[in-house]
């Protein structure tokens, strides 16, 4: 069974429903036991610790339906046993100790030993295996396996690394089935031990996953899970209304309201980690501090969050949501399109003489992205910045990203299910990220030693400070705190993530 992208993507939802009668796609969602998504964005590969797109937050929900992390973590971020039981450092924090889940087996049907854990951590370590964030799995070294505890040393202290265990590229990867068929073929047939097993895929299309009888945690209520890959949103409408999905998320709120007192359909949307922000590239016009501050103060983010959201979201200031643990509330950027103006005078610039520059975003990924960022640009234009919007699929901008070639702004959703500045703050802006688009030696600087203080309370003033001084200086755009729509049948219960993954061991039979 095969389905092209075009037949796909290029009719919307009238080419799903066209591929269903034609006999090319199953007809999902037509028992109990089945839960159907129509989800946001395609699947890059079923490695979850390799590639730029390893670090894309709303992936996740696949991820962790196939595979396990090393630390698990709750709805509401709180952390829990995964594949560790236990875990923590030693006095003067230079070793760890990791213990490891017992009774546990590969989708293959293969004991999961501690060897695993060792092996995946170590090869997370190694950048040439193309992990993302390679550099925060190296901060141990020399694992031994001693029974079922796991010891490490800590050279230099990296004080998420636990954190990170449940977060991005955090999982748990098959040593001997990987190394017996390798990459290649392990995308093709993945295994994991996590609550579903992969059944079926087809590129850019859909995903159907089949329960784990044998998984070690609770069942989830499904016999079957389809992700439905509908990158539009106005598509993915159109899949909850015609019953072809049983869930959707991350639509237009105008549609989030109108359907959710739909008979027949319900619908939750809940502040989550998710922080819309506008990167800004160290290139040409934006190495001008003026540039930079006029493009900041020229955004009426609360008129954003009004009227073109319909209320559902929470202006920023810095890249920390109240939740995070550096949140600074007395850190404000006020909008006053007349400073801008002011500013881009002092730099030879006006609305007849505008400043130019291209914005890049994307376009259905998130609720709103794209109208967004339009209505930025007209703000911007009445004080005398003329932007270019450029329209590119999300595993672009990572690609871009990573590449140090984004434009000289560009519209992003950064996810920070850990909380922890460092993850939000620390690898969107040092420069040594590759997450980062600024990149300059003062920043650095200031961003290094927080890496490694092992004081907490110094630590998380240190990032507020940060925070201040990346907002006089105007270095980023963040935006708001994303609310979540999710819209679902009736019959079904859901309980929302935080961390935005909208993972289908939340939804439950009403």
């Amino acid at each position: 069974m095969t389905i092209s992208r075009r037949n796909f993507l290029a009719g919307g939802a009238a080419g799903v429903i066209g591929a269903i009668l034609a006999g090319q796609m199953p007809a999902f969602a037509q028992n109990s036991d089945t839960l159907t998504i129509a989800f946001n964005v395609n699947l890059p590969g079923f490695d979850p610790t390799t590639g730029a797109s390893a670090v894309n937050p709303t992936v996740q929900a696949i991820y962790r339906s196939v595979f396990d992390q090393y630390i698990g973590q709750r709805p509401n971020l709180e952390f829990e046993p995964g594949l560790l039981t236990a875990w923590g450092w030693n006095e003067d924090k230079t070793k760890v100790f990791m213990d490891v889940r017992e009774n546990v087996t590969w989708h293959d049907g293969s004991p999961f030993t501690p060897e695993d854990v060792k092996w995946s951590i170590e090869r997370a370590a190694d950048p040439a295996t193309g992990n993302p964030v390679s550099f925060v799995w190296a901060s141990i070294k020399n694992l031994t396996v001693d029974g079922n505890r796991i010891t490490a040393e800590m050279p230099v202290f990296e004080p998420t690394f636990f954190k990170w265990m449940a977060f991005l590229t955090g999982f748990v990867m098959p040593k001997a089935y990987y190394e017996k068929v390798g990459a290649e073929e392990f995308n093709r047939k993945p295994v994991g031990t996590g609550p579903y097993m992969v059944d079926q895929y087809e590129a850019n299309a859909f995903l159907r996953l089949k329960r784990n009888p044998n998984y070690w945690g609770v069942q989830p209520a499904f016999e079957t899970v389809v992700f439905k890959f509908v990158t539009d949103a106005t598509s993915r409408v159109a899949e909850i209304e015609s019953g072809s999905s049983d869930l959707t998320l991350d639509i237009s709120y105008e549609d989030y309201d109108r359907l959710k007192d739909k008979p027949g359909l319900k619908g939750v949307a809940t502040p989550i980690s998710d922080v819309g922000m506008i990167f800004i590239t160290n290139i040409d016009p934006m190495l001008d501090k003026n540039v930079r501050l006029a493009a900041i103060h020229a955004i009426d983010k609360q008129a954003i969050v009004d009227r073109l959201l319909r209320g559902y979201g929470v202006p920023l200031d810095t890249l920390q949501t109240p939740e995070y643990l550096a949140y600074d509330p007395t850190i404000k950027v006020a909008y006053d399109p007349e400073l801008s103006k002011k500013l881009l005078a002092d730099s030879g610039f006006s609305t007849d003489n505008p400043v130019k520059f291209k914005i890049q975003t994307t376009r259905g990924f998130k609720p709103k992205d794209y109208e967004m960022i339009q209505a930025i640009v007209g703000m911007w234009r009445k004080v005398g910045i003329e932007a270019e919007i450029e329209v590119y699929e999300i595993a672009k901008h990572y690609e871009l990203r990573a590449a140090h070639e984004l434009a000289p702004a560009a519209f992003y959703n950064w996810g920070d299910a850990i909380a922890d500045p460092t993850t939000s703050t620390g690898h969107a802006m040092f420069g040594p990220s590759p997450n980062s688009a600024w990149k300059t030696e003062d920043l650095d600087a200031k961003i290094a030693p927080l890496m490694t203080e092992q004081d907490e309370e110094k630590r998380i003033a240190g990032w507020r400070a940060v925070d201040r001084y990346i907002a006089d200086e105007g270095l980023v755009i963040p935006l708001l705190q994303y609310v979540q729509p999710i819209i679902y049948k009736s019959s079904l219960a859901v309980l929302p993530n935080v961390s935005g993954a909208m993972q289908p061991t939340l939804v439950a039979k009403a």
